[in-house]
């Protein structure tokens, strides 16, 4: 009888509604659950059991029976109070990290960025995710088990089925119901496409022309538009090294492709393409190649290609992602266009297509003769227009060298402060004081996505710049400032509404990348002749160039960035609300948890600095001379100047930090390179010096936290290792923070 008892509970289990995904995490966490052990009883990853928490997946059988009873049981011992409302099926909890130390409620991963967060207007990002924070990206992809191969273009036995990709309004849209991208690869003599969520498709093609026309017809792939006035993302075909061969392309590229970028215009390859009235772009057949014919109305065909054995997923930002199975190369990328975009190239392309995705151009209207849509005159508000800046009519000090406005200049001249826009990030060592030197260590803070942070909430310019001779600043106005601040002496400096005395030689300069005190008028972007305002000095420019048309341009992007930073974080058990102490022993190995979405984190962070950079590309090769215009002229997002505002935001940023904490402690940095800076301690930890009360952190000083704008651990040495490495290379201001993180000295500063 028990066996028929057994039989008639598991019927009912099978049959049984679930409760909401909240409520299931409200009765695991009453019972004192944590993920892994529920995971662990059920014989599936973590990552499933949190996306069952979470509503982004159901649990299905044979696991669903045994949830449904573990949810009965303890729905009986925890019964939901009287007046509590009943939490909706879509709601989502922060997730916290359940390492050692192990904090008092265990509590699911989140499965996707926010995107619905408010725009943080200070210096950095302290909320913790918001709620929405599990609606905005597919939960992480498991990785597929092999199956027995189905019929051609059907999904594989076993195989998850990929959520439908949402479109802009939130609908399920069938076009991408497989997802936006698929790696091909050769298995048995058969080809496959691998997509997230576990499906493999079997591709009948059996040339590279006849893949584009399968993937544009059969294949479902590509993903939604990001804004409105936007378009649909591409589908993105990833090919192995046997689908290179497959298909006729070389595995790896010679000496000479790999200098050009791209295989000859005459490879038996680019001729079936243009056989079958297939085009490539301007760069040609190269490790992201673009496919296409030219777009009919509103019908566009287009396929991006990645060949990772080319050297597609560079190792600095993609990490080993280019060596991954296949199926563990769908799932990496799976999530990074989940949460970003579907890459567009490198991690800087993709970066600054983002900001296009999010701000196209221009927008669509239908023409009232034909009743075809096309693009309209006007730029869509907000964005920086479809045509670029004339280069003739840039400014000459924000230009870099070569640039064709600069091209009368004589040859071999160096432009000075007076006459080049300079605003880079920190690179400042010093020599350490008799006091710190008799400090047992070394210990230092790194910025979490400095630059995303140092994009929240800042207004740049839209347009062309205006300039003005003898201007009164305007701290709302973005542009550049010729201004002499060599007055500007850190000994004394204005916090809020007093006067503070510090030991300015124990500081870098906030106003030159090197730390030097100007000697002289130069040229600034507008928040760093703010700041100089805010430390309470005088500023008089004599000229300006300013940017009446001006918007926050970059909110969205960063928006967009940071939440994919925080939902992967949080999928590695690294929360947004953890304190102090969990959140340093959460980022300790924080890799190791889940390699691959390791590499996402990597990506995303590359992601950042990439779009920033390459709003100032420089010439790359390709006969250019001196003088004459290069490539990324010719594109709207050719912008140094929003480049120089991020950049000098970021570096005030961590200026004002420093000031908050040597007015409150006493202590001075010893070395700061970029976002990383170094402080001289007894003690190991950073909660050995910050000065944290009551679990609160100094007002505007350095906080720790995974959001962007506060710190984390980058690492520790002794300072006998510091000074012996100086003494080593005779280099008394060896910038330490470089080599922080590992104790590893290059021989980049060293001269040798």
């Amino acid at each position: 009888m028990s066996k028929l008892f057994d039989a008639v509970d598991a019927l009912v289990a099978s049959r049984a509604p679930l409760p909401p995904p909240a409520e299931r995490k409200r009765l695991r966490a009453a019972h004192g659950l944590t993920i892994d052990e529920v995971a662990t009883a059920l014989e599936v990853r973590r990552a499933t059991v949190s996306g069952w928490e979470s509503g982004k997946t159901e649990p299905r059988p044979p696991e669903r029976d045994a949830y449904a009873r573990l949810l009965d049981k303890l729905a009986e011992l925890y019964p939901a109070p009287a007046d509590a409302a009943v939490p909706a099926p879509d709601a989502a909890v922060p997730a916290t990290f359940t390492g050692t130390p192990a904090p008092a409620e265990a509590r699911p991963l989140s499965t996707g960025p926010a995107s619905e967060a408010p725009v943080m207007t200070e210096t950095e990002n302290t909320q913790t995710t918001p709620a929405s924070a599990t609606a905005a990206a597919p939960a992480a992809a498991p990785r597929p088990a092999r199956t027995a191969r189905p019929a051609p273009t059907s999904r594989r036995p076993g195989a998850k089925k990929a959520a439908p990709a949402a479109s802009a309004a939130g609908e399920a849209d069938p076009r991408f119901e497989n997802g936006p991208l698929a790696v091909v690869d050769v298995e048995d003599g058969k080809v496959l496409a691998y997509c997230v969520g576990g499906l493999v498709l079997d591709v009948p093609a059996k040339s590279l022309p006849s893949l584009v026309d399968w993937t544009l017809k059969e294949a479902r792939l590509g993903q939604p538009k990001l804004s409105g006035p936007g378009r649909p993302a591409d589908p993105l075909i990833v090919l192995t090294a046997a689908a290179c061969e497959r298909y006729g392309l070389p595995v790896t590229l010679t000496e000479e492709e790999r200098h050009a970028g791209r295989i000859p215009e005459g490879h038996k390859v680019i001729k079936q393409l243009t056989r079958a009235d297939w085009k490539l772009t301007k760069r040609g057949f190269g490790p992201w190649a673009r496919i296409y014919r030219p777009a009919k109305g509103s019908d566009r065909q287009c396929v991006q290609l990645c060949i990772p054995s080319w050297n597609a997923l560079d190792v600095r930002h993609w990490g080993a992602a280019g060596q991954l199975p296949p199926a563990e190369l769908a799932r990496v990328l799976g999530v990074y266009a989940s949460r970003v975009m579907t890459p567009r190239g490198s991690t800087a392309v993709t970066g600054l297509e983002l900001m296009t995705a999010l701000h196209p151009p221009t927008y669509a209207v239908r023409d009232e003769e034909t009743g075809v849509l096309r693009q309209a005159d006007n730029k869509n508000p907000g964005s920086l227009g479809k045509d670029p800046i004339d280069h003739k009519n840039w400014p000459p000090c924000e230009v870099p060298d070569g640039h064709p406005v600069l091209k009368d200049l004589p040859r071999f001249h160096v432009r000075g402060p007076g006459e080049k826009l300079f605003e880079e990030a920190y690179d400042w060592a010093r020599p350490l004081t008799d006091d710190e030197c008799m400090r047992s260590n070394l210990v230092g803070l790194d910025v979490n996505m400095a630059f995303a942070a140092g994009a929240n909430g800042l207004v740049v310019g839209l347009g062309e710049a205006t300039q003005v001779k003898n201007p009164v600043f305007d701290p709302k106005l973005p542009g550049s400032w010729l201004v002499d601040l060599s007055h500007a002496d850190l000994s004394r400096v204005k916090a809020g509404k007093e006067w503070v005395e510090l030991d300015g030689s124990l500081l870098p300069s906030p106003f030159t990348p090197k730390g030097d005190r100007p000697t002289g008028p130069a040229w600034y972007a507008t928040p760093t002749v703010a700041y100089a305002v805010e430390l309470g000095y005088d500023v008089t420019p004599t000229e300006a160039h300013v940017r009446y048309d001006s918007g926050r341009y970059l909110d969205g992007w960063y928006q967009r960035l940071r939440d994919a930073y925080l939902a992967t974080m949080a999928d590695l058990g690294v929360d947004a609300d953890l304190s102090p102490q969990d959140f340093l022993a959460a980022m300790d190995g924080y890799k190791s948890r889940d390699p691959e979405l390791a590499l996402v984190v990597t990506a995303i962070k590359a992601t950042v600095k990439g779009g920033i950079g390459k709003l100032r590309e420089r010439p790359r090769g390709e006969g250019w001379t001196a003088g004459e215009p290069w490539r990324a002229l010719s594109r709207p997002t050719w912008r140094p100047d929003i480049r120089a505002a991020v950049i000098s935001r970021v570096r005030m940023n961590l200026h004002r930090k420093m000031i908050k904490h040597a007015v409150f402690t006493g202590q001075y940095p010893v070395a700061v390179n970029s976002d990383c800076v170094v402080y001289a301690v007894d003690g190991e930890s950073p909660l050995d010096f910050l000065p944290y009360r009551e679990g609160k952190p100094l007002p505007g000083g350095f906080k720790l936290g995974v959001n962007p704008g506060l710190v984390k651990h980058e690492g520790t040495q002794t300072t006998l290792w510091g000074e012996g490495v100086r003494e080593q290379y005779q280099a008394p201001e060896l910038n330490l923070a470089r080599y922080i993180k590992d104790g590893i000295v290059t021989n980049k500063d060293t001269g040798e």
